[in-house]
């Protein structure tokens, strides 16, 4: 989350007089995050979170995002519920942005993620697939192979400046992936962007799944290799396989892997260690005048891809 279009409280007003919400009585931006503008309300009935979609938000998935949301939230999954106005509008508009009021979840996020932590989490990711199951809406990855290969291109003049060959072995690796990238795994709707600030706990508790504005169709599996990239790792980059072992093993108990799913682990958690230090590159190069966010810094992703590399077997990630 963060803040990029500012919103003034006479603003803020006309927009929710069409809204059964109450009045505001606390307004704020929170400054986490890379993607849209997102502030923290509390009215006179409840707290909520106002998201402003910005410019790398497609408005036609929009409605995608909004609905994934609706549907797990109907399956009891703790994900946020859109605010619909009085005419039954999910989705807005406010500063000629795309805009959505949201319902607010209490927890916190974990910095450190522990591998009872990397287990809840493991155990929700599988319940978000079980329960994505009867989903009928389908969104093609837009960061999977083919949108590695544009972010490459449009980094490659500058990526030394960040690191010594990186265009080279970011070339290298996306021919390494081209050419292994596993087929006919399960699939269905992931959210492929579950990182640890994007899910809330009270103890070791998950009480909040949020930020599903990455999600799409894909491999299950995939997912997994996403959070074992987010989690599983410490401030160090080095691999805490308990961690990865605990998830999986949460994970399986909810939804069986299959053997096919577990032999690719390897080349998943390489694919997504190569999108998140992509996107971070390409952010990092392209720092967005005055918003209140800071880039994330791409060698953690860096760090993240050579560890992966030197996997041989699955063993590593699995019990």
């Amino acid at each position: 989350m963060a803040v990029y279009t500012q919103v003034d409280d006479r603003t803020l007003a006309a927009f929710l007089n069409d809204y059964d919400v109450g009045e505001a009585t606390s307004f704020k931006g929170i400054a986490e995050g890379v993607e849209n503008s997102n502030y923290l309300l509390e009215t006179t009935k409840a707290r909520f979170i106002l998201t402003l979609y910005e410019k790398r938000a497609n408005p036609e998935d929009l409605p995608y995002f909004l609905d994934m949301m609706e549907h797990l939230a109907k399956h009891n999954i703790p994900a946020p519920l859109p605010i619909r106005d009085n005419e039954g509008n999910a989705l807005r508009t406010l500063n000629g942005r795309p805009a959505c009021l949201i319902s607010f979840l209490s927890g916190v996020s974990i910095n450190e993620p522990s591998p009872e932590h990397s287990g809840a989490l493991g155990a929700m990711l599988a319940r978000m697939h079980v329960a994505t199951q009867d989903f009928a809406q389908n969104r093609p990855n837009d960061l999977s192979l083919e949108g590695w290969r544009k972010l490459a291109r449009d980094t490659q003049a500058r990526a030394d400046e960040v690191a010594p060959g990186l265009a080279a072995l970011i070339e290298e690796e996306l021919a390494f992936l081209s050419a292994n990238w596993p087929k006919g795994l399960p699939t269905g709707t992931v959210h492929a962007d579950l990182f640890p600030d994007n899910v809330l706990f009270t103890g070791h508790d998950i009480t909040g799944v949020i930020d599903f504005y990455f999600g799409c169709t894909d491999y299950l599996a995939y997912d997994i290799a996403v959070c074992i990239n987010a989690w599983c790792f410490d401030r160090e980059q080095r691999f805490n396989a308990q961690c990865a072992k605990r998830m999986t093993e949460l994970y399986d108990a909810h939804r069986r892997l299959e053997g096919s799913e577990v032999a690719a682990l390897p080349i998943l958690c390489r694919g997504a260690a190569l999108r998140f230090l992509l996107t971070r590159l390409y952010d990092w190069l392209n720092p967005v005048a005055g918003a209140v966010v800071k880039p994330h810094d791409p060698i953690e992703y860096l760090k993240k891809l050579k560890f992966h590399q030197s996997v041989r077997d699955a063993a590593d990630y699995v019990v």
